[in-house]
């Protein structure tokens, strides 16, 4: 009988060699696969910026030229056309101009063409002109100022016109515009640049989908050799000659319940990877930069977002603490140290005079994005931890309750919050500001027919002028570019934090939400659409559905409370979508953005310091070309997702 248990026992024995020596096999190919999977997904910045160099490069060397091959005219910068005005008219004709963008604009003088020089002899003058938007031109004659003609034309970057002024008869001028050489395609770059990057993100998808097949990943296995399935073996799965315990439990332990969502990471990488990309310039494109007051374009999007997920991160991680066993006065003590520390990076990163000698109280700017994010993060992190629950339960979605209680359960930190935003339409709509209406919204300068020349702002303005000192905010805010106004505004004031720590709670609402419905996507799901709805409806009301007509429109100067909701609006419907992708479904890996958004502050403040450093900025052949700002900025964005990428592989993180 021994002898019997003894032969039965090497059977087993053998048995479980087996099965332990084919679960290696299987794990080694797995991580031999995803090993090829994450470097082809490394590839894809640097292959995307190499790409992108080879196919403007020969554009680079070539001025722009024209559709009926006239070359620019060399006075012409970025943005601008040439314009002929011809005057076939008795009486000079003084021309001005105002932008279809401009709200409410006074016209701005173009300048002067003489009386014609004899019949059929015109006299003529040429300017040039700007071609980002519509432009609407007046005639009117410097003899009576009266009006004699208005042309709505929206010019073409490099194109040549003229516009003629004849007499049609003793009472009515024409003005007609002719286009003598046209235009060039500015947007072709936009067009080269996306065709490179969806190609490449193609391929590297393909290539994936191609290396689920088990005779390629057989195959990727015998190249990876012996020597790298032994190296696996011995160091990472733990060498088969040691001695264990004879089990046939082979199942893989289970998933740990405080598993990190990439989705999250994924959402904060994008919108950090579009904000460098727009702090770099964006090619130059008037829609890669800041509205010059109400409206969105593709800049404004992105710092919302970034506070949006991280009230999200600041649910899951107060929460993952607490149920760590930290004490709350500890995590107050965290979150107290860090919104310093971010303050005064971002008070360094802001001005950069150390590098010419000691920084300068007298134009210090206080204001900035770290600072922002370093005041709502401090205000939302310590809401919470006055009401957050170490203990959650999952609700199901036909609780009688369960719709509301990821609210009611914290509606201190609510009550808090509204009354932050009653203190904001207060000062707002209320404040007196001396020199301008009670209420002005508006951008000051030559908009509202140029009566509020100095108002820039209204009461956001103003505080901080009286608060922090008109030196100490940002001297030159893009309502300078349409509008023209001439007062110091700072985009990051004061005021407008109140709301940033609106749309950092509605973010830290995401995360509770994901808290509360865990391991239940659907309902996670249909509340970040539900919380999208909402908030459109309120910014629907706001606005009135137009950009200049409504109760408060969206404007990212002022962070206007519709702007908060509209951003907002657009963040959870995108995180619905970022989390159905990445999370649930497992069709996108995040990747690149996923890299970037792990090691975001380092990220941030790298692209800040190293701007004017090569290769994220070098002398350009051409300054006044859209491809060479555009391939630029493209290649430096795609640097510091290279950048971010290399950190995730090496586990080098920087927090604070």
């Amino acid at each position: 009988m021994p002898e019997v248990g003894a032969v039965m026992a090497k059977k087993i024995s053998k048995k479980n060699a087996k099965q332990t020596s084919s679960v290696v096999r299987e794990i080694q190919k797995k991580q031999q696969t995803d090993r090829t999977q994450a470097e082809i997904t490394a590839m894809l910045p640097l292959s995307a910026a190499a790409a992108l160099v080879v196919a403007v490069c020969l554009t680079l060397l070539l001025p722009p030229i024209s559709a009926s091959g006239s070359r620019q005219h060399s006075s012409l910068k970025m943005d601008e056309a040439l314009l002929t005005i011809n005057n076939e008219l008795d009486t000079g004709v003084l021309v001005s101009w105002v932008s279809e963008h401009c709200y409410q604009c006074v016209y701005q003088t173009l300048g002067v063409v003489p009386k014609r020089h004899g019949p059929g002899v015109p006299s003529s003058g040429e300017f040039a002109i700007g071609t980002q938007h519509e432009i609407n031109l007046q005639l009117n004659s410097t003899q009576t100022n009266k009006e004699l003609c208005k042309v709505p034309f929206h010019f073409g970057e490099f194109g040549n016109y003229s516009l003629w002024a004849k007499i049609v008869n003793s009472s009515s001028v024409n003005c007609s515009v002719v286009t003598d050489a046209a235009p060039v395609n500015s947007y072709m770059p936009i067009l080269v640049a996306f065709t490179i990057f969806a190609g490449l993100a193609v391929l590297v998808n393909v290539t994936r989908r191609i290396l689920e097949f088990n005779i390629v990943r057989g195959l990727v296995f015998r190249i990876g050799g012996s020597m790298e399935t032994e190296r696996l073996i011995n160091s990472e799965l733990g060498s088969p000659r040691m001695t264990a315990p004879v089990t046939d439990n082979i199942l893989p332990p289970p998933p740990s319940t405080s598993k990190r969502l990439r989705s999250l990471d994924t959402f904060r990488g994008l919108s950090l990877v579009i904000m460098v990309f727009v702090n770099y310039g964006g090619g130059r494109y008037w829609f890669f930069r800041h509205e010059s007051w109400n409206g969105l374009t593709i800049a404004d999007l992105v710092f919302p977002w970034f506070v949006f997920i991280m009230g999200t991160s600041v649910a899951l991680s107060i929460n993952s603490m607490l149920r760590a066993g930290s004490s709350r006065r500890s995590l107050l003590g965290k979150v107290v140290w860090r919104s310093v520390q971010l303050f005064i990076i971002g008070l360094l990163i802001i001005n950069p005079n150390y590098c010419q000698g000691a920084l300068s109280w007298h134009n210090l700017r206080i204001p900035g994005v770290l600072q922002r994010l370093a005041w709502s993060y401090l205000v939302v992190a310590s809401l919470d931890l006055l009401v957050a629950r170490g203990h959650l339960d999952i609700y199901a979605t036909d609780a009688r309750w369960s719709r509301c209680l990821d609210i009611l359960l914290y509606w201190p930190a609510w009550l808090c919050v509204i009354l932050l935003e009653v203190v904001w339409l207060c000062l707002t709509f209320l404040l007196p500001v001396p020199g301008c209406p009670t209420g002005y919204l508006g951008p000051g300068g030559i908009g509202d027919m140029g009566q509020y020349t100095n108002c820039t702002g209204g009461a956001a303005g103003f505080i901080d002028r009286w608060l922090l000192g008109e030196n100490h905010i940002y001297q030159t805010p893009s309502s300078r570019v349409i509008y023209r106004s001439q007062v110091a505004y700072d985009p990051e004031g004061v005021l407008g934090s109140i709301n940033s720590i609106v749309i950092a709670f509605l973010g830290l609402q995401a995360g509770k939400i994901i808290l509360h419905y865990r391991d239940i996507p659907t309902s996670i799901m249909s509340r970040f659409c539900s919380w999208g709805l909402f908030l459109g409806v309120i910014s629907a009301v706001l606005t009135k559905c137009s950009t200049d007509q409504g109760f408060i429109p969206v404007n990212k100067n002022l962070w206007s409370l519709s702007y908060v909701t509209t951003l907002a609006c657009f963040a959870f419907v995108l995180l619905a979508l970022v989390y159905y992708t990445v999370d649930v479904k497992k069709w996108w890996s995040g990747a690149p953005f996923y890299y970037p958004g792990m090691n975001s502050i380092l990220v941030y403040v790298g692209h800040e310091v190293f701007e004017n450093y090569f290769p994220f900025r070098w002398q350009m052949a051409n300054s006044q070309s859209h491809t060479e700002h555009l391939t630029q900025n493209l290649v430096a964005t795609s640097c510091w997702v290279l950048i971010s990428y290399i950190l995730y592989r090496k586990k080098i993180f920087w927090k604070i």
